[in-house]
C-alpha cells in the first residue's frame, strides 16, 4: 500500500506500474461479525451502538472474479445502510450473505463470518479478472452500490428490477469501508479530477438515489417549476435532492431539523426552508396515533412558503415518522417517492388523502448504472457538488457510524482509507478553483480554507 501511494504521488505511474504492484494477502476493513448479531437485543434502535459492533480487522484479500475488479480504497463514506447493518437491523446482513451465497460459487465466497461493510468508495483500479476491458489498473474510480449480473430478462428494462439485484457492501460481502474492495465492473464510474478523495467518496449512493427518485423516469419525472418538498435537506440525500431540484429548475422546500442545516441549504440556493425542530412538528401523538391536526399546520407553512402552492412531489425517505404528513400536503394528483425508511417501515397514513386526490405512492431503490452514470456525470461537470461535512479515519469509523444514526452530521461523512490525510487526488485544480466555494459549503470553515495535496 506505501507503493501505491507513491506511485499515486509520483503523478507519471502507468498502468503497468500498478499491474505491478504487490497485492498484499490480508487487508484491514470495518466488519460486523455473525457471532455478535444478538448483543442488541432487547434494546431499542436508539438505545443502540454502533461503535460497539463495527470493528476494523484484518481479512483475508479475495481474487477478482470473471467481470469484477479489485479497488484500492482512498476514501468512503457512511450511508444508513451501514447504520443498518451495524445495529443487526431490521435484519442481520449475515442472511443477506448466505442467501446470495447460494446462488453460485463466485457468490459463495461472500458467505462469512464476518461482514465488510460500506457502499461507497474512491479509489485506484489494483486488478481485473477476466473479460474486464473497459478499466485497468491505476484507473481512478468511484464505485455505485448496484449488484447486479443481469442473467434473467426481469433487469434488462431497468436493472432494479432484476429479481437478483443487491446492494453491495450490504446484501454483498467486501464493501467501501475498507482499504481494499472487491465490486463488479459494471459499478465503476471516472472519479471526478476536481474532487479530493474523501469528497469524491461521498456521492455515489446518494447522489444516484435522489437522481432517480426525482429526475429519472422510473422516478417522479421532476420538471421545471414542480414544488418539491424534500425532508432531511441538510442531510446525505436531502443534500444533493436540493442541488437537483434547484439544477433542474424546480423550487425546493427544504425541511431540515436545525438552524445549521437552515443555513446550508439556503447557502446552496434554497429559499423556502422549515426548521421543523424550532416549529415543533408533532405529527404522532404516541407510538399509535398520528395528529392530523399537525399534517394540517404543516401544509399550511408550506403554502405560505410558495405563495400557496402544495408540493408537487414529496421527497420521502425517514417513513414512519412523516409519511403520514408526506400524503396529506402533496397536491391533488401529485408525487409522493420514497425510499429507505430510516424513520422505520411501517408507514401509516389516511388513504382518502391519496385514494380521493389521485395522488400516486412511487417506490424507489438506489439507481440503474445509466442512472448512476448520469449523476456521476453532473458532479465531474461540476453542476452538482459534493456535501461532505467531516472526516474520520477508518480506525474511528464507528464513530462515523454513531454520528449518522444520532443524526448529529451535516451532509455527508467521510472515511480516510488509504489517503494519510485529507486534500489528495486532484488532478484538475482550475476546475476546483472555479467551484472551490461550492465544494467546501458543507466544511467547517477551517477546513475549507485549508490547501489541497
Amino acid at each position: 500500500m506505501r507503493d501505491l501511494l507513491q506511485a499515486l504521488e509520483s503523478g507519471d505511474a502507468g498502468e503497468g506500474d500498478f499491474r505491478n504492484l504487490k497485492i498484499p494477502e490480508n487487508y484491514r476493513g470495518a466488519v460486523v461479525l455473525a457471532d455478535e448479531i444478538h448483543m442488541f437485543e432487547g434494546l431499542r434502535t436508539h438505545e443502540k451502538h454502533p461503535e460497539k459492533s463495527l470493528h476494523v480487522r484484518d481479512v483475508p484479500t479475495p481474487e477478482p472474479a470473471p467481470g469484477e475488479v479489485l479497488v484500492a480504497v482512498l476514501a468512503s463514506a457512511i450511508n444508513y445502510n451501514t447504520v443498518w447493518s451495524a445495529l443487526f437491523e431490521p435484519i442481520p446482513t449475515f442472511h443477506f450473505l448466505a442467501r446470495y451465497g447460494r446462488t453460485g460459487a463466485a457468490a459463495k465466497r461472500h458467505d462469512l463470518p464476518y461482514h465488510v461493510v460500506g457502499s461507497d468508495l474512491a479509489g485506484v483500479v489494483l486488478r481485473t479478472g477476466d473479460g474486464v476491458v473497459d478499466w485497468k489498473p491505476g484507473d481512478r474510480v468511484v464505485a455505485h452500490c448496484l449488484s447486479v449480473d443481469l442473467h434473467t430478462p426481469h433487469g434488462h428494462d431497468d436493472a432494479m428490477l432484476d429479481p437478483e439485484q443487491r446492494i453491495w457492501g450490504f446484501e454483498t460481502n467486501f464493501g467501501g469501508l475498507a482499504e481494499i474492495a472487491l465490486v463488479k465492473a459494471n459499478q465503476l464510474m471516472p472519479k471526478p479530477a476536481h474532487l479530493t478523495w474523501e469528497e469524491a467518496a461521498g456521492s455515489g449512493l446518494v447522489n444516484s438515489t435522489a437522481y432517480r427518485q426525482l429526475v429519472s423516469r422510473n422516478g417522479a419525472r421532476m420538471k421545471q417549476g414542480d414544488v418539491v418538498l424534500i425532508w432531511g435537506a441538510g442531510g446525505g440525500l436531502g443534500s444533493y435532492a436540493t442541488q437537483l431540484v434547484l439544477n433542474g429548475g424546480g423550487i425546493p422546500v427544504c425541511v431540515v431539523s436545525d438552524e445549521r442545516k437552515a443555513d446550508l441549504v439556503r447557502a446552496q440556493g434554497a429559499e423556502l426552508v422549515i426548521n421543523r425542530a424550532a416549529e415543533g412538528y408533532r405529527f404522532w401523538t404516541d407510538d399509535d396515533r398520528q395528529d392530523p391536526s399537525e399534517w394540517k399546520r404543516f401544509g399550511k407553512r408550506i403554502r405560505e412558503l410558495t405563495g400557496g402552492d402544495d408540493p408537487d412531489i414529496v421527497f420521502e425517505h425517514p417513513g414512519r415518522a412523516t409519511f403520514g404528513a408526506s400524503v396529506y400536503v402533496t397536491r391533488r394528483g401529485g408525487t409522493i417517492v420514497t425510499c429507505a425508511s430510516t424513520s422505520g417501515y411501517e408507514h401509516a397514513f389516511d388513504n382518502r388523502y391519496l385514494w380521493m386526490s389521485v395522488k400516486r405512492i412511487i417506490g424507489t431503490h438506489f439507481a440503474n448504472y445509466r442512472e448512476a452514470w448520469e449523476a456521476n456525470r453532473l458532479i465531474c461537470k461540476g453542476m452538482v457538488h459534493p456535501t461532505l461535512s467531516v472526516t474520520y479515519p477508518l480506525d474511528d469509523v464507528g464513530s462515523a457510524v454513531r454520528d449518522v444514526h444520532r443524526n448529529v452530521h451535516n451532509g455527508k461523512v467521510g472515511v480516510l482509507c488509504l489517503a494519510p490525510e485529507e486534500g489528495w487526488g486532484v488532478t484538475d485544480p482550475e476546475m476546483r478553483e472555479k467551484h472551490l466555494a461550492e465544494i467546501t459549503r458543507f466544511r467547517a470553515p477551517q477546513v475549507a480554507a485549508e490547501g489541497v495535496r
